[in-house]
C-alpha cells in the first residue's frame, strides 16, 4: 500500500540472497535456533487457539523470513500479527475491527490476516507513536474505508497528533485525540488506556496503550521478547529514561504484550530486562574504569580531537560486551546488538553523575 520502507528492502534482499545460496548449494545446515530468554515452550501459531502463559511462538526468525505473515490469537477478541519481523495487534469487535499500528510496506499481509477471522472492516486504527516504519500505511487503510464507505476512526496521543503537524507529516491526519500523557478512548464495549511517558527513551510520543479488560500491552520499540534488547536499544533517543520507561510499563496490569518486534511479550520478559539491563551497567561501568581515554587512537596520525570519544566507547563497548558474552553469548540478537548499546550505556554513564 505504501512505499516499501529501507528496512523492508534490505530484508527483501537478505532472504532472497539466503533463498538463493540455498538453492545453489548441495547441503545446507541450518543454524541452531538461539535458546529462549525466559525458557519459553515454544508452540506452533494458531489463529483459533489462545496463546497460553508461558508460550510462545517458535521457530519465528524462520517464519518471518519465509511465511507470508504469522498471526497468533492472544484472547477471545485480540489478534497477534508479524510479518518480516515487525508485529501489531488487531481486536475484532461486534461491529468493527480496531487496528493498532498500520506497519509500512504490510498493509495488504494486515488485511488478509484480518479476513482469517472475521468479515468486519477495520473501523478505528491507533497511532501508537510517529515513526513511520510503524504507521506508514494508514493512506492505505484510509483509502480502502472511504471506497468500502466505512467511516474510519483514526486516533492519535495530542503529543502524536503535534509531532505529525510540526513534521508536515504526508500520512492521514488522526480524526481524534487522547490527552498525554494519560487518556483514554472507547471502542465498542472495550477502553484503551494511553499510558505516556513523560520521559521517554524512544520518542518524544511514546507509551503504552493498554486494552484494558483483554490485559494486552501494545508498546512498540522498548521491549524486544525472547531477546536481549535490540539494536541502539531499538531505536531509543537516549538511554538515559529507558529503565524509567520499563517500570512504567511493568506496573501496569497486562498479560500480553506487543513490542512491535520480537515474540509475543509476558512478565517473564521484563524481569530477564532487568537482569540484563543490571549486568550490562556493571559491565561497563567496569570497562569505564578499564579502558583509558584515547584508546584506539594515535594523536600523531590525528589533527582533531573528534575521533577520540567515538573509539573510547567503541572500545569500552568491545569490553563489556566480552564481559557479557559467557553468560548472553547464546541470545537471539546479542552480539549485532551488545557493542551499539553498551556504548549508549557508557555515554549516559558519562554524562549523567
Amino acid at each position: 500500500m505504501a512505499k516499501q520502507s529501507f528496512f523492508h528492502r534490505v530484508s527483501v534482499s537478505l532472504l532472497l540472497l539466503l533463498l538463493s545460496d540455498a538453492a545453489s548449494a548441495e547441503q545446507v545446515t541450518p543454524l541452531p535456533a538461539a535458546p529462549s530468554t525466559v525458557q519459553a515452550i515454544y508452540v506452533e501459531p494458531s489463529a483459533t487457539r489462545a496463546l497460553q502463559p508461558g508460550e510462545k511462538i517458535g521457530q519465528l526468525y524462520t517464519r518471518n523470513n519465509t511465511q507470508d505473515y504469522v498471526l497468533q490469537r492472544l484472547t477471545q477478541r485480540t489478534y497477534w500479527f508479524q510479518r518480516q519481523h515487525y508485529g501489531t495487534l488487531f481486536y475484532v469487535g461486534d461491529n468493527g475491527v480496531l487496528l493498532f499500528d498500520p506497519l509500512e510496506s504490510r498493509g495488504e499481509q494486515i488485511s488478509k490476516a484480518i479476513a482469517e477471522v472475521t468479515k468486519l472492516p477495520v473501523t478505528a486504527m491507533v497511532y501508537s507513536h510517529n515513526h513511520a516504519d510503524h504507521i506508514g500505511d494508514a493512506k492505505g487503510f484510509a483509502e480502502a474505508a472511504a471506497k468500502a464507505g466505512v467511516k474510519l476512526r483514526i486516533i492519535a496521543s495530542k503529543a502524536t497528533a503535534a509531532k505529525m503537524a510540526f513534521l508536515k507529516s504526508a500520512l492521514p491526519k488522526p480524526t481524534e485525540t487522547v490527552a498525554w500523557p494519560s487518556g483514554s478512548f472507547k471502542f465498542e464495549q472495550l477502553t484503551v488506556a494511553l499510558h505516556g511517558f513523560a520521559r521517554a527513551a524512544h520518542a518524544d510520543d511514546h507509551g503504552v496503550w493498554l486494552l484494558t479488560g483483554e490485559k494486552v500491552a501494545h508498546l512498540p520499540d522498548l521491549v524486544n521478547p525472547d531477546q536481549p534488547p535490540f539494536w541502539d536499544f531499538a531505536g531509543s533517543e537516549s538511554f538515559a529514561y529507558y529503565e524509567a520507561n520499563l517500570e512504567q510499563l511493568a506496573k501496569l496490569d497486562w498479560t500480553y504484550l506487543n513490542g512491535g518486534h520480537g515474540n509475543v511479550g509476558a512478565r517473564a520478559d521484563i524481569e530477564f530486562y532487568r537482569m540484563f539491563l543490571g549486568d550490562l551497567k556493571q559491565a561497563v561501568g567496569k570497562a569505564l574504569g578499564e579502558v583509558a581515554w584515547g584508546a584506539g587512537v594515535d594523536a600523531a596520525k590525528v589533527n582533531a580531537h573528534t575521533a577520540f570519544l567515538p573509539a573510547w566507547l567503541g572500545a569500552v563497548a568491545e569490553n563489556a560486551t566480552a564481559a557479557l558474552r559467557p553468560k548472553y553469548g547464546s541470545y537471539y540478537g546479542f552480539e549485532a546488538a551488545t557493542p551499539r548499546n553498551a556504548e549508549m550505556v557508557a555515554l549516559a554513564m558519562f554524562s549523567y553523575k
